[in-house]
């Protein structure tokens, strides 16, 4: 089993996948500014309180674990304004990984970042870049940075969120040809994240995830 630090795990993607890498026996260290507040049972959970931007939090949280998955977000209301905290994060993250040997890194960005935005529906391009623009700018920064690294990484790019349970029942899309935009669970993401923390199917690529 592998011990797994979840950067961006107090909501979202990134809870959901504490939750599913508690469920498959994992050891989690659920990193969030808000992680006392996590409600959730298991000894294999550590909950630690740290901020994603600063260089001390990032690299204590990295002491003995196995690989790293990035969930951040960002409040719908910030979306207006400048975007910077992808990028930064990032930019802590990855040389502090290098300087601790920690490898294996799975980051969720979202279908529409770099070379997938081409695969947006022309209807779809004028609605997304108003509102999701300047996000997507710092995601596609994001994964440029990652991409530069030396890290065996991922770039998990869902589609369209939704809740409700994993229902296992999602495409993984990793190439070019095949990427297009849908629906998916939250939890079918962090479903596929934790499937491939130990494992190498996906080092070096882009996958798009749709229901």
């Amino acid at each position: 089993m592998a011990h797994v630090l979840v950067i961006g795990a107090s909501n979202g993607i990134g809870l959901e996948t504490v939750k599913a890498a508690l469920a498959a026996g994992h050891r989690v260290r659920a990193f969030a500014r808000s992680a006392a507040r996590i409600d959730l049972p298991g000894q294999g959970l550590e909950r630690f309180t740290g901020n994603a931007l600063k260089d001390a939090d990032v690299e204590a949280a990295l002491e003995g674990v196995d690989g790293v998955v990035q969930a951040l977000g960002v409040p719908f209301r910030d979306l207006f304004g400048p975007v910077r905290l992808f990028s930064d994060a990032t930019n802590v993250l990855v040389p502090a990984m290098e300087k601790a040997g920690v490898r294996r890194l799975l980051s969720v960005t979202g279908f529409g970042t770099g070379d997938s935005r081409e695969a947006i529906g022309l209807l779809q391009r004028v609605p997304f870049r108003l509102v999701f623009g300047r996000a997507y700018d710092d995601k596609d920064a994001q994964e440029i940075r990652i991409r530069k690294s030396g890290l065996d990484w991922t770039l998990v790019r869902p589609g369209v969120l939704t809740g409700g349970a994993s229902t296992g029942r999602y495409r993984v899309l990793d190439e070019p040809s095949s990427w297009r935009n849908g629906l998916i669970p939250r939890a079918d993401v962090a479903h596929f994240i934790v499937q491939n923390l130990q494992n190498d199917s996906y080092v070096g690529k882009a996958v798009v995830l749709v229901g």
